[in-house]
């Protein structure tokens, strides 16, 4: 039974990770601001470098805006997330209406948002938003061909989250096949033209981006390494390895659920072969080869940004009148996932004094 009573925002507060965020907004992985923060949390100095910085400097910003009157950093950590998920939605609909990919913008941006992980992922702490919504715009400069603002949103997304790399590889295989197309196919058509364009110098922005956030550790805490030394990161050691109940992220062997996700996102990638859109399918193809290794329970979380262009493959399945009325019946149910999850997935806090 489901304890409505027991419900509030100190259990929205209390959603992993979100408070580890904040105490790297007011600590900025300095060591000694962290010990000052006397946590009652068990972990090491050293845990809080596998928090990105990005969403945790949002979270300072918000705090710190003059005209709300300085809001409490629990609060800013909530409410950067979700001006995240509004810009990721706004963008997606715009995205997806900018580049023709369906006819019903309005209402694949609607059920992007209410994917049962997201609509969780999305109320809490998390950087999971505002991550995806780099990774889109990245994809979409890069599609027009600007690829500097490409890779200014690609180490943003980087800089965020560490998965955000994936794009570098995901823009390298686009380059591949123009290369490919332009040397072979024109060649036989006797077409001339560039193949380098040395605006594509401008992805490299994207491994920098990850570069900065290790000298930034290398500044606040002597160790560049800092992010491989935490004992948080989630290992990746074999193929489909989340099937292994034994292993420290995962702990279960009811995973047909995994299974399902491995399906849906893997027939998705079939649906984006042909799409004009290349960084789209490759991307989707890179993310889905990284997932397929992580060895960790949350798959669903873990695959998020493949999300959207998952939407993008199913659009006419997902605007459908028969999906709609499935949809509406089990809103409900997707609710009351959210909101046991919600109740479950929590720290445990009991003095809040250290993230005030």
């Amino acid at each position: 039974m489901i304890l409505w009573s027991k419900a509030g925002m100190m259990t929205v507060y209390k959603h992993f990770d979100g408070p580890l965020y904040v105490v790297v907004a007011k600590s900025f992985y300095d060591p000694n601001k962290i010990k000052a923060l006397k946590l009652e949390i068990p972990v090491s100095k050293e845990y809080f470098a596998a928090h990105l910085p990005v969403y945790p400097f949002l979270i300072k910003l918000v705090s710190n805006v003059k005209f709300l009157g300085g809001l409490p950093y629990l609060k800013s950590m909530v409410i950067v997330n979700l001006l995240g998920a509004m810009a990721l939605a706004s963008f997606f609909y715009w995205f997806v209406q900018n580049f023709k990919l369906s006819k019903k913008p309005l209402l694949l941006a609607t059920v992007l948002i209410f994917m049962p992980r997201f609509l969780v992922i999305r109320s809490v702490g998390a950087p999971e938003s505002i991550f995806m919504f780099f990774i889109l715009v990245s994809i979409y400069f890069f599609e027009k061909e600007k690829f500097w603002l490409s890779g200014i949103f690609g180490a943003l997304a980087t800089a965020t989250k560490t998965p955000g790399i994936l794009l570098f590889g995901a823009y390298t295989l686009v380059f591949v096949e123009k290369i490919i197309v332009k040397h072979f196919i024109d060649k036989e058509s006797h077409q001339q033209s560039r193949i380098i364009n040395l605006n594509w110098l401008g992805i490299f922005l994207i491994p920098i981006g990850l570069l900065s956030v290790f000298y930034l550790y290398k500044i606040q805490s002597g160790d560049f390494l800092a992010y491989f030394h935490t004992n948080a990161n989630v290992p990746m050691p074999y193929i489909f390895s989340v099937f292994d109940w034994q292993s420290k992220w995962v702990g279960t062997a009811w995973l047909e659920d995994v299974l399902f996700y491995f399906f849906f996102y893997l027939l998705a990638i079939f649906n984006l072969k042909q799409i004009k859109q290349r960084s789209i399918f490759y991307f989707s193809v890179v993310f889905f080869t990284a997932v397929i290794f992580v060895q960790h329970r949350d798959i669903s979380r873990y695959s998020l940004p493949f999300w959207p262009m998952t939407a993008i493959a199913f659009e006419k399945f997902f605007t459908s009148k028969k999906f709609l009325i499935v949809f509406l019946l089990l809103l409900p149910a997707i609710y009351l996932y959210a909101w046991n999850f919600l109740d479950y997935n929590v720290m445990p806090i009991s003095n809040w004094k250290s993230f005030l």
